[in-house]
């Protein structure tokens, strides 16, 4: 692939509620909400949990880095990673933390400077020498991080509010859809519009349809729900995302092969992975 146009996703973290590293959990990860998704040569980071780290160490020492980061939302675990992100570190380095899930003007800038209070934290207000830059939007707003890339916006159902996110560029697309719960009917038709066509959509699968019904009201969705999503959507590639960290290797082996029968060439997220639409 042509380095220009080149176009795809990989996962640095694809746990939800809570970090598990362990034998148990090691062939698909035990890190909370990280992807870098990269756009003819234009690196767009999604979430900051604890799998913010291990990208940032992958970057240590490669030179000045300037990106973009979008925060689906503030929940523990997607920002745990933001105050042991070694590039925070660095001189030469920019950020722009893009958040639309809060209704408060300058909330994101106060929630996540506020995580860098502590000093006990490697990235503290002491230490922190990257630049960092806040922007906020509405959901439902298109974005515009880089050259052809158009970045769709849309609100998750979560408790406090989430944002799902639609990456387009040449002419190919992903689709990032985690910490959303289905309504009793299903997914709703606006939902469905924003995933239609998509060439990968990354969905919170969290539970079974069998564990759901004890777990109603929590903000999460279904690997079964979002094999539903994607064929109402006409979606190609279906990526099962957000691991309960009660889910163990051996089970989410079992969720490969069940959601392969259900919806084949599906995917289960693991830590590593990269997927190029």
């Amino acid at each position: 692939m042509d380095a220009v146009n080149d176009f795809f996703v990989r996962f640095w973290g694809v746990r939800g509620s809570i970090p598990c590293p362990g034998a148990a959990t090691a062939r698909y990860g035990g890190n909370t909400a990280c992807l870098e998704i990269e756009c003819g040569g234009r690196t767009l980071l999604f979430d900051a949990g604890t799998g913010l780290y291990q990208y940032g160490q992958s970057k240590t020492g490669a030179g000045p880095v300037d990106t973009d980061l979008y925060l689906t939302h503030c929940h523990y675990d997607h920002v745990w990673g933001w105050p042991h992100f070694p590039l925070g570190l660095q001189d030469g380095n920019t950020f722009r933390i893009h958040g639309g899930h809060l209704d408060q003007p300058g909330a994101i800038k106060d929630i996540m400077m506020g995580l860098l209070d502590d000093p006990l934290n490697p990235l503290n207000t002491d230490t922190l020498r990257a630049k960092l830059i806040f922007e906020e939007f509405a959901p439902g707003d298109v974005l515009t991080p880089g050259p052809g890339i158009n970045l769709s916006t849309i609100s998750l159902n979560h408790p406090n509010g989430a944002i799902g996110y639609r990456v387009e560029y040449d002419g190919r697309s992903i689709c990032y859809l985690t910490d959303h719960e289905h309504p009793e009917t299903g997914n709703t038709e606006a939902l469905i519009d924003f995933v239609r066509g998509a060439n990968i959509v990354i969905y919170d699968s969290t539970y079974t349809d069998e564990e759901y019904p004890n777990h109603i009201g929590w903000g999460h969705s279904t690997w079964q729900e979002g094999v539903r999503l994607c064929e109402a959507a006409k979606a190609e590639t279906y990526v099962v995302f957000h691991h309960d960290p009660g889910h163990d290797d051996d089970f989410m082996d079992g969720i490969a092969r069940a959601v392969d029968q259900a919806r084949p060439k599906s995917v289960v997220a693991r830590e590593g992975l990269v997927l190029r639409p």
